[in-house]
C-alpha cells in the first residue's frame, strides 16, 4: 500500500494519468496548470491555438512551474493538399507546430492527417501525399526531439479531417520512417470497433503481429498483443515502438448531431479501456495515458469536478 491508501500497483497507473486541455476547454492554461496540480495528476496535453494565446515559452514555464509535464502538442497534420501553395502552408505550419513542441518540452506532436480536399474521390492519392510531407517533416522533428504521430481516426472523419482510419494504415505509413521520427496514436475512441486493433497494437509495439486479420479487438477474443518492449524508448516503449501516444475517450450512442463533439466520459459507452491499457502496456508501452475528451456536457460543468470524476473513472475502468 501507499501512503494514500491506493494499493502500489494502482498508484504507479494513476501516475501515468494525463489531462487533455480539450477535457476541460472551460480551464484557461493557468487554471489547467492548477487544477492538475491541486489534484496530483502531472500530465497535459495542450493544444495549439490556447499555447499561442498564451505564448509557447510562457506556457512552459506555467506548466513546468506546476510541476507538470506536457505530454503532447496537438494538433499538426492536414497535410493532403494537392496544390504546391497549399502543401507549402501545410509544411510551414507543421514546422511552426513542431517548434512549439520543442519549447513546450514534449516529444510527442499529434497529427490529424487531413481529409479529401474538395471535390477529390482519391484516398490513395491523399495518402500518398502525407508520406511525402512525412517524408519532409520527420527528420526537421527528430532534431528538435519531437516524434510525429499519426493519429487515424474513425472512418466517420475520413472525408473531411482524416484519411487514416485504421492503426493497420497509420502503421503503413510510419514504418516507412525511422521508429524516432514518425510514431502512431492508440486512440480507444477511434479504434474501439476495430477487430485487427490488438494484432496492430502489437505490431506498433514491434511485435510481431501474426496473421493479417487476426480477430485481437474485443476481450474475449484471441489476444495478439505479445509485445514485451523495453521500457526507454520514444514514449516509453521500446527503442522499436511506433506507440506514441495513448488516448482515452468513450463511444457513446446516439451520436450527437455533429459528431467531432459526441466523445463520452470513461466508463458511459462501448470502450472496454483495460483491454486497451493491458495491449498497450504488453506491447513495452510505459508512457502517459491521456484523456481527451470533446463534449460541451462536460465543458459546462465545473472543471474541478470534471477532473475528480476522470480520475475515479481512470482508477475503475482503466486499472
Amino acid at each position: 500500500m501507499t501512503d494514500s491508501g491506493r494499493p502500489a500497483a494502482a498508484a504507479d497507473l494513476l501516475a501515468r494519468l494525463s489531462l487533455n486541455q480539450e477535457t476541460v476547454k472551460q480551464w484557461s492554461l493557468p487554471e489547467l496548470a492548477d487544477g492538475c496540480a491541486r489534484a496530483g495528476v502531472r500530465g497535459v496535453g495542450l493544444w495549439r491555438a490556447p499555447v499561442q494565446e498564451y505564448g509557447p515559452a510562457a506556457a512552459a514555464r506555467l506548466v513546468r512551474d506546476a510541476g507538470l509535464t506536457v505530454t503532447s502538442l496537438c494538433r499538426g497534420g492536414f497535410l493532403t493538399a494537392p496544390d504546391p501553395a497549399g502543401r507549402a502552408a501545410a509544411l510551414d505550419d507543421n514546422r511552426a507546430a513542431i517548434e512549439e513542441a520543442a519549447v513546450l518540452g514534449t516529444d510527442t506532436l499529434v497529427l490529424v492527417a487531413g481529409g479529401l480536399p474538395p471535390g477529390s474521390r482519391d484516398l490513395h492519392g491523399a495518402r500518398e501525399r502525407i508520406a511525402d510531407a512525412l517524408g519532409e517533416l520527420g527528420p526537421y522533428a527528430a532534431a528538435r526531439g519531437v516524434r510525429l504521430a499519426i493519429e487515424p481516426l474513425h472512418p466517420m472523419y475520413a472525408a473531411d479531417r482524416c484519411v487514416v482510419s485504421t492503426l493497420t494504415q497509420a502503421l503503413d505509413l510510419a514504418e516507412r520512417f525511422p521508429a524516432d521520427q514518425v510514431g502512431v496514436v492508440v486512440d480507444t475512441y477511434h479504434l474501439w470497433w476495430d477487430d485487427t486493433a490488438g494484432a496492430q497494437i502489437a505490431r506498433a509495439g514491434g511485435a510481431d503481429a501474426g496473421p493479417a486479420g487476426t480477430d485481437t479487438a474485443g476481450p474475449d477474443a484471441v489476444d495478439g498483443a505479445g509485445g514485451t518492449g523495453g521500457a526507454g524508448g520514444p514514449a516509453g516503449g521500446g527503442a522499436g515502438s511506433r506507440i506514441a501516444a495513448f488516448q482515452l475517450a468513450d463511444w457513446v450512442t446516439p451520436l450527437p448531431e455533429g459528431v467531432l463533439l459526441g466523445r463520452g466520459q470513461l466508463g458511459d459507452g462501448s470502450v472496454d479501456f483495460r483491454w486497451f491499457r493491458e495491449r498497450v502496456d504488453a506491447a513495452g508501452y510505459r508512457g502517459p495515458i491521456e484523456v481527451e475528451i470533446f463534449n460541451p456536457a462536460l465543458w459546462a460543468r465545473d472543471g474541478a469536478q470534471v477532473l475528480a470524476e476522470i480520475v475515479n473513472r481512470f482508477a475503475a475502468h482503466v486499472g
